[in-house]
């Protein structure tokens, strides 16, 4: 069996998700997992799949027709190990006033601790006295071996004040 992923960006309308499922059923395929949404105005996002190795060209044909269509669908390979990724998950979370800079900085800091993020969704809100935009930030983390959490808390609140936000950590 092999796993891929199939990437999709192209422009929103009704039917797409159903026309990337029958194409990866019309495969052979088994659809595993997703991340699709509407982004900007356009419909985006990633899905799992498995199937058998020779069915991969039947996919990509399917795919050609949805390609075809005005959405752009590339495919990868997956990593056959990447559920046995060791260290630490974390949760975390943030809410401030928007700004630029916000995940920069953010991810700068986590970057230079080694941690993996590996789930990533932002959003603006509106406060609900002023109704002056609150950017929200969530985040699945990995964390190196040798990396508490406490560390990885210390170096976000050191930076909270900076750009005025709050954070929480969880396991």
């Amino acid at each position: 069996m092999a796993l891929l992923v199939l990437s999709v960006v192209g422009s929103d309308r009704p039917g797409l998700t159903k026309a990337l499922a029958a194409a990866v059923l019309s495969a052979g395929g088994n659809w595993l997992e997703s991340h699709l949404s509407r982004l900007g105005g356009l419909y985006v996002g990633s899905v799992l799949v498995e199937l058998d190795t020779n069915g991969a060209e039947a996919l990509r044909a399917a795919i050609g027709a949805i390609d075809a269509d005005g959405l752009e669908v590339r495919i990868a390979p997956a990593l056959e190990d990447a559920a046995a990724t060791p260290g630490e998950t974390l949760r975390f979370s943030l809410v401030g006033q928007d700004r630029p800079g916000i995940v920069d900085l953010v991810t700068t800091t986590l970057s230079g601790l080694g941690a993996n993020i590996e789930t990533f969704k932002t959003w603006i809100g509106v406060e609900p006295h002023s109704g002056m935009p609150l950017f929200h930030m969530e985040a699945h983390l990995r964390l190196p071996s040798g990396l508490p959490a406490a560390r990885v808390q210390a170096a976000l609140e050191d930076i909270s004040g900076e750009i005025m936000i709050d954070i929480s950590l969880s396991a």
